[in-house]
């Protein structure tokens, strides 16, 4: 995994969160890729998840990419400010993590197939960021709806860990906690890469495969 030698603050306590807005940010409801919506209620046999792995413009498409996913949306997970803006969570004084909600059927795909992309394409191990992205709003996340999800993503977690320490590399720093509220963000922010095919991406690479 890579290293960073600069070590970021930690996620901030509540009562240090900026005071955020009682009216939802603005966004569309429609997947730009596959025209399905973003919001629910989805269908009855849809499984949600919402998962963290730094910056959300690679991270949603990744997911939106995968087969057996009906649609994906980026947006801010696991803080405290309601109703944040990208810009009050970039300054790491929000407690989110910039975030991917995954709407998938599950006789199609699984959990573990969605674990295997988390994995391979971020660093678990780096603390509070991802590559030159540092701070708390880029810091690795699994955010289960249920006890079977948090279940099944430790237990991944720790076939992962095993598989890393093999092969020399340091400690798992995912956040693994139950979903709270997720915040949808801006409209040019959803399926960015699709609406600007040569933005920014550091998503993709695998010291480790996941098995």
């Amino acid at each position: 995994m890579f290293t960073f030698s600069r070590t970021p603050a930690p996620v901030p306590v509540p009562e240090d969160c900026l005071p955020g807005r009682d009216t939802p940010i603005p966004t569309s409801s429609t997947h730009y890729v596959n025209g399905n919506s973003i919001v629910g209620p989805f269908p009855a046999n849809m499984q949600t998840i919402v998962i963290g792995m730094g910056c959300f413009w690679g991270a949603e498409r990744l997911f939106w990419e995968l087969s057996g996913v009906y649609t994906t949306a980026a947006g801010y997970a696991g803080g405290t400010t309601p109703n944040p803006t990208y810009e009050e969570t970039c300054t790491s004084m929000t407690g989110h993590t910039e975030a991917v909600l995954v709407v998938f059927d599950p006789e199609l795909v699984d959990l573990e197939d969605i674990f295997k992309v988390f994995w391979e394409n971020h660093d678990p191990v780096q603390y509070m960021g991802q590559g030159n992205d540092i701070g708390s709003q880029y810091r690795s996340a699994i955010f289960g709806m249920n006890e079977a999800q948090l279940k099944a993503a430790k237990q991944s977690r720790d076939r992962y860990q095993a598989q890393l320490t093999a092969n020399g590399f340091g400690e798992i720093t995912t956040e693994i906690a139950p979903a709270g509220e997720f915040y949808y963000a801006e409209e040019h922010h959803q399926q960015y890469l699709a609406k600007n095919p040569n933005g920014y991406c550091n998503h993709g690479f695998c010291q480790v495969g996941y098995s």
